[in-house]
């Protein structure tokens, strides 16, 4: 492997763990808020900002590592596992959306970066409103049988266009978005951040 690949991995895992600690801070420091099987909570915006910067593999896992250490540390350890799942879910598909697809991590007028940064967090993030309390009656129903909370996880599931709900997607998707975009041509520009593909397409207007 080239150094040059060796520096850009270092860099990545570097910006990867401290995707890692601002998610766990913005879960501890903003404490989250439990209503109808919900929590509301700006750490899934870090997610989606990792995944925007770094890609859905490092954001994911970024995120995963971060919430889960703020599951464990915060008295909610039997819902690590499942967090990690969800988060590594959430940056994935941002991740997949933004660069395997869009690929907003080349060079692109600034109107196509804002609409697939907008539409990458808007999947992410809805898709985890579904996906989380699936997961949560399947994890109750089927390894950790609990009839309470599998009746909880599904009612979220039926209500998951509640305001609490959806408070919490757009709350998170806006934060992220807004962060990348005021970090992305920073980054960029000095160097900090290279293209997360590599993949070469037309360069359009740049940043």
């Amino acid at each position: 492997m080239k150094t040059s690949q060796k520096n850009k991995r270092l860099i990545k895992i570097a910006y990867a763990g401290l995707m890692a600690a601002l998610c766990y801070v913005g879960y501890a420091v903003f404490p989250a808020i439990t209503t109808t099987g919900t929590k509301i909570h700006i750490g899934n915006a870090f997610v989606v900002l990792g995944a925007l910067l770094l890609g859905g593999v490092y954001g994911g896992f970024a995120g995963a590592i971060g919430l889960s250490i703020a599951d464990i540390l915060g008295g909610y350890a039997v819902s690590a596992p499942r967090t990690f799942i969800c988060k590594l879910a959430i940056g994935l598909i941002v991740g997949l959306v933004a660069h395997r697809f869009a690929k907003i991590s080349h060079n692109h007028q600034k109107s196509y970066i804002v609409k697939w940064s907008i539409v990458s967090a808007v999947a992410g993030l809805a898709f985890n409103c579904v996906f989380e309390p699936s997961l949560k009656y399947i994890w109750y129903t089927l390894l950790t049988p609990n009839s309470e909370k599998a009746a909880s996880a599904i009612s979220a599931l039926i209500a998951i266009t509640t305001a609490a709900t959806v408070v919490n997607a757009v709350i998170n998707s806006v934060i992220g978005v807004i962060a990348y975009l005021a970090l992305r041509p920073i980054l960029f520009k000095t160097g900090l951040l290279g293209e997360v593909d590599e993949d070469p397409v037309p360069i359009q207007k740049a940043v």
